[in-house]
């Protein structure tokens, strides 16, 4: 999709003097633009996927009754081959880029913050949870996916998954425990907006998680180890969360499994964006796996 197309769709909607459009290359399966008038910015998003902004549009409704910050609906539609929505823009810069920047009490002030968001977003009443809804179901998909990946792209050791799968016997009585209870699975280094310290909004939200909330804080731990920064963040949102010595255990395990995520986008190619894949990536992952063996052995052992 070129910058012309973007521009119909926005001026078909929208009435505003247009200074200038620049296309944001993060996510997958999206075209997105920024869009700056003289007064008023805007995100445009598109796909060609049938209805792809349905599930946005929910979210968006449900969570800002819940006072979450997340951006307003401007127009959604479609225009000739693309599905498209119109959002305000929120200000603020991903967590992952200001985070070398924030100091060990802002990463706190921030961290409180993300639980209170959590602890609004769980109040949420989900329909249509399935009657055998289970936890488990999470856990296998991830694997699986990984597995898949991992074989099909041939940069990894597939027996790291084998050996997650295997470890997840010490946690099924936890995972049996959990509910399905609404909660933001996507706010790690990205989505989190951040602006002089404090949140600012939360973005692209084309779905929640229904589950354990422990695993956007793996995400967040993973993400930021991929980075090579430090993970103090990740240890004031576990304090933030009273997390107990199992669900430390199972924070690790999750943190597992998304490395072995990672570790299977590596290479794979959505719409037009190749995820990096090198040896400095193939090694850096590869430490990250065994620095969460260790823990993990560690809280067993």
């Amino acid at each position: 999709m070129d910058e012309k197309k973007a521009l119909e769709i926005f001026e078909k909607n929208v009435s505003m003097k247009i200074c200038k459009i620049e296309r944001c290359r993060v996510g997958h399966g999206n075209y997105v633009y920024i869009i700056s008038g003289d007064m008023d910015k805007y995100v445009i998003r598109c796909s060609e996927e049938d209805n792809a902004y349905i599930d946005t549009i929910y979210w968006l409704k449900k969570l800002n009754k819940v006072n979450i910050p997340v951006p307003e609906i401007i127009a959604y539609g479609k225009y000739q081959n693309y599905n498209y929505i119109i959002l305000s823009y929120m200000a603020g810069e991903d967590l992952g880029i200001v985070y070398p920047t924030l100091s060990n009490d802002e990463k706190r002030i921030i961290a409180r913050e993300v639980v209170r968001i959590q602890t609004k977003v769980a109040t949420i009443e989900l329909e249509d949870i399935e009657a055998d809804w289970t936890w488990n179901t999470f856990i296998v998909d991830m694997l699986e996916r990984a597995k898949e990946r991992i074989a099909m792209n041939g940069y990894f050791d597939i027996n790291k998954v084998e050996q997650i799968w295997k470890m997840s016997e010490a946690l099924q009585d936890y995972f049996n425990k959990v509910k399905p209870i609404a909660y933001l699975d996507d706010i790690s280094t990205k989505n989190l907006l951040i602006e002089n310290g404090r949140i600012s909004g939360v973005i692209d939200l084309d779905w929640i998680g229904v589950g354990d909330k422990l695993t956007y804080a793996a995400l967040t731990n993973v993400a930021l180890l991929n980075m090579d920064y430090d993970t103090d963040y990740v240890e004031f949102l576990l304090e933030e969360m009273n997390v107990n010595q199992v669900e430390k255990k199972a924070f690790i395990y999750y943190s597992l499994l998304f490395c072995v995520d990672f570790m299977g986008e590596r290479g794979m190619q959505f719409g037009d964006k190749r995820i990096d894949v090198n040896d400095m990536i193939i090694s850096r992952l590869n430490e990250i796996y065994d620095k969460l063996i260790i823990e993990w052995n560690r809280l067993n052992s």
